[in-house]
């Protein structure tokens, strides 16, 4: 059989097509391999422009995630690289066909273009610089957030340049205060969206850089950019406390570099020759209160040399140009377009659009209508009594404001987004305007999937995708459409194992933690609740169990499921002072100390305090302190860090002996008689050996007594099933999924959910919106079973890092037959079952059908037979 490596990516998947680093890791895939092919050996050649060649011999089995074997990268350099293999059988996988790779700036060293700004831009002078009363009604807050502050529009430059001669490569480089969006001859420069994303801005920020060759053709060019507020100069905050936390006039920093044909380099830098104003089409711009555009202050200022109104010579803005750093992560894009599936007549005689999937993107109109026609566009998740169920918004007016010059026009707005499944359309009769919704986020690569055949549970698991997909735009946030949307941690920390099946979350996540690590410092090693921080004062700055250990949670996941030595290495600073936080608050172990979010939206928790849960949360809090320390020893073992491991083994045995001390009983009863105290003490390990088994029964025994309703919150959600599965109770876990009896997980479903809630009851029985003041129907974290779906019902799960060693264990029960598949670093692993005595539940004898990439292997564990090892290739049980 011929064989070959086809695929040679350099960085990560979904990553820009300029690398971000000197040294980009190196991953191959090979193609057509013989049922156990195993890797001896590869050879990676490199290619200069002018010819030279290079080539190092890699020795051993790795594939995915090689260090960098040559010189490290310049700036601006461009070379390609291709591989070829061997198995340890002596098969040769002949050469991949050539990858480019290609530098721009590396980081502050090779930047040179100064922050500018319009002399008009009064920033500073907004009123709302200072915090909003207490106590507003949502109204009055919306009205001063919504005012058109100087602030809130956006700045517009420019720059005219004549090529004179042929150009043979041109980069362009962008960041700025705000969101920024680059034009050359009016044309964008990218389908980028919301560069340069929301980072800790005062640490950490980002730029983009773009070939644009092809937009440099000789004669005058216009380089344009727009810049809007974005999360810069958003306000932020909760119960009518909104601050900006970042300061200063919107601002842009761009360089571009032309290479000519006959060798000579120029580069132009944003300064005072490029022109700037605040006028223009874009009135108002804000992420939680929405765009207004008026169509008849258009102009064609960024696309020919026609006069700039009201322009004048930028303005230099003091920058620190140390916090620059290239972008690593997949840009923000429209990756899909929804029509409307039905117009329903709202209660106030208005007409409401259904796009049948609650989704995060916006609207675009095409209208023919009137000069000076105001058409104004509402969004909201769900209906309530005939109307947009708009009260959980709270302080997000989520609006959009279009203002008709005259004929026919398109439009959307550009810098905002929301969070909808409905859209209201005023000023116009619907049958003058069409409408379809552009979902958009962080445009990651779908790696894996599951099909159960069961309708409520395909349904799930796709409001799972949906969910992760509108949370993902620029970092993870908690929600897509309320005056929040932050990047709370302990939502991503139980989310992260579900994120990294389904997308290739490596590059996302782990440029977020390098913001949480920057915050995380500022605040003395206490982990962020959420990063990027913000200024305002409900939550103080405090070791919070489930939410700060996303410094050595999420770490973990992406070296587990990406092969990622690297996010460790750098991560492990922070995930060390994290865990000797904690041992501060709990020097015996027992962490008992400060305010505890714990479980979470525990079902049984009051509507109006959520934290009010089942399980006692200095139980939650011990049980995160034994489970970080032992995640942090394990990562000093492969970081060959013998003596760090030694201290933090010995910290988790500290707080597992604590645990037991305070909180386990001799019959192995536990203080809290809960759900979610069982599954963190049996699938963290906390108990000892001959406990585990009456652990669990009791925890069966309270799911069943339960009717096998849920009763777990954010802490206990992502592993009661797991614990379960674990100690013999498969069965009582399928049990749960299977109901649909409030609260579960498919009680959404059955209510027509296409997102999963925040809330186990976000819309209630009879159809309305649940009491409290916090209700959102698009949040992850409850979702986070699909991680144990994807092991249980589709039967893949990670052995080794990057799932170079697989466990096939699918089981039926839930349904007759399924089938998965996820794309790993090594290639495609795919399952296909089916009962073959569906009668006999979970047990049953299956038809199974497993296929392996090349340089992987496999346990099969099915019921009824031994367990057994097996190479690449295709297998039938």
């Amino acid at each position: 059989m011929s064989h070959a490596v086809t695929r040679t990516r350099v960085g990560r998947r979904g990553a820009p097509a300029i690398q971000s680093s000197s040294r980009p890791a190196l991953t191959w895939v090979v193609e057509g391999a013989d049922a156990g092919w195993l890797q001896a050996g590869a050879s990676i050649e490199l290619r200069r422009a002018d010819g030279s060649r290079e080539r190092v011999e890699h020795a051993g089995r790795d594939s995915a995630n090689v260090a960098w074997p040559f010189a490290p990268l310049a700036a601006y350099d461009a070379v390609d690289v291709r591989v070829s293999a061997v198995s340890e059988a002596g098969e040769y996988a002949a050469f991949s066909e050539w990858t480019p790779v290609a530098t721009g700036p590396l980081g502050a060293d090779e930047w040179t273009a100064p922050f500018i700004a319009s002399r008009d831009d009064r920033s500073e002078a907004c009123a709302l610089d200072a915090t909003v009363a207490r106590g507003a009604t949502a109204a009055d807050v919306r009205a001063d957030l919504a005012a058109d502050d100087a602030d809130r529009g956006v700045t517009r430059l420019r720059r005219i340049v004549d090529i004179e001669r042929p150009v043979a490569r041109a980069l362009l480089s962008y960041t700025g205060h705000g969101i920024v969006e680059l034009t050359i001859d009016g044309r964008e420069v990218s389908d980028d969206l919301f560069a340069p994303g929301w980072t800790a801005y005062a640490d950490r920020l980002l730029f983009r850089t773009v070939d644009v060759t092809a937009e440099l053709a000789e004669g005058t060019r216009i380089l344009g950019a727009r810049v809007a507020p974005g999360w810069y100069a958003e306000h932020f905050g909760f119960d009518g406390d909104f601050r900006r936390t970042w300061h200063g006039q919107r601002a842009l920093s761009a360089q571009l570099r032309v290479e000519f044909a006959d060798g000579t380099v120029d580069t132009i830098v944003t300064d005072e020759t490029w022109e700037a104003s605040i006028a223009g089409p874009v009135t108002f711009s804000s992420i939680y209160q929405g765009e207004r555009y008026d169509a008849r202050r258009e102009d064609e200022a960024l696309a020919a040399a026609v006069p700039f109104p009201g322009a004048a010579p930028a303005v230099r803005v003091a920058a620190d140009p140390t916090r620059l750093r290239p972008a690593e992560l997949p840009p923000v894009r429209v990756t899909e377009t929804r029509d409307v599936v039905q117009r329903l007549a709202g209660a106030d005689g208005g007409v409401i659009l259904d796009f049948g999937q609650n989704l995060v993107g916006r609207l675009r109109i095409r209208l023919a209508a009137e000069a000076g026609t105001v058409v104004t566009l509402r969004h909201a998740e769900v209906l309530e009594q005939g109307e947009l169920g708009r009260r959980p918004l709270r302080f997000a007016a989520a609006s959009d404001t279009y203002v008709a010059s005259g004929g026919p026009a398109e439009w959307a707005p550009r810098f905002t987004f929301h969070g909808f499944r409905y859209a209201q359309v005023d000023g116009i009769s619907v049958d003058q305007i069409e409408v379809v919704a552009e979902v958009l986020h962080t445009d990651l690569v779908r790696t894996g999937t599951l099909r159960t055949g069961v309708a409520d549970l395909d349904r799930l698991h796709e409001n799972v995708v949906w969910g992760t997909r509108g949370n993902f735009v620029t970092l993870p946030t908690d929600c897509p459409q309320r005056d929040e949307r932050l990047g709370w941690t302990g939502d991503i920390q139980v989310f992260a194992p579900t994120a990294s099946f389904l997308f290739d979350v490596d590059g996302f996540l782990s440029s977020w933690l390098e913001d949480f690590a920057a915050d995380q410092a500022r605040l003395g090693g206490v982990g962020p609740l959420y990063s990027p921080l913000i200024d305002q004062d409900l939550f103080a700055p405090t070791p919070m169990a489930a939410w700060s250990d996303a410094a050595t949670v999420v770490p973990t996941v992406l070296y587990e499921r990406f092969g990622d030595r690297d996010v460790l290495e750098r991560q492990f600073a922070s995930m060390s002072a994290w865990v000797e936080r904690v041992a501060q608050e709990a020097p015996n172990g027992h962490w008992h100390t400060g305010m505890q979010l714990a479980d979470w939206l525990d079902p049984s928790a009051p509507a109006d305090r959520p934290f009010e849960a089942q399980t006692d949360p200095y139980l939650v809090a011990t049980a995160y302190y034994a489970r970080s320390a032992a995640l942090t020893a394990r990562a000093a073992r492969i970081l060959d860090r013998a003596e760090d491991a030694a201290r933090f083994e010995a910290l988790a045995e500290t707080a597992r002996q604590a645990f037991q001390r305070e909180y386990v009983f001799a019959d192995g009863r536990l203080a809290s008689d809960s759900q979610t105290a069982y599954a963190l003490a049996i699938v963290f390990e906390l108990l000892p050996h001959e406990l585990y088994a009456p652990a669990g029964q009791r925890l069966a025994t309270i799911v069943a007594d339960g009717g096998h309703r849920i009763g777990t919150g954010f802490v206990g959600t992502p592993i009661v099933s797991d614990a379960l599965t674990v100690t013999g109770h498969r069965d009582v876990a399928q049990g749960m999924l299977r109901t649909a009896e409030l609260p579960s997980w498919l009680y959404p479903v059955s209510r027509g959910a296409t997102t999963v809630w925040e809330r186990w009851d976000s819309m209630l029985p009879d159809g309305t919106i649940n009491p409290g003041e916090m209700t959102s129907f698009n949040h992850y974290a409850l979702g986070a079973v699909a991680d144990w779906m994807h092991r249980d019902m589709g039967g893949i799960a990670p052995l080794e890092p990057g799932y170079r060693r697989v466990l096939v264990r699918p089981r039926a029960g839930l349904t007759a037959a399924a089938g998965a598949s996820y794309s790993s670093v090594y290639g495609e692993i795919r399952v296909a079952w089916s009962a073959l005595e569906p009668e006999r539940g979970e047990l049953s004898p299956l038809a199974v059908t497993v296929t392996l990439p090349a340089n992987t292997t496999a346990m099969i564990d099915l019921p009824g037979r031994e367990a057994l090892e097996v190479g690449s290739g295709t297998h039938t049980f």
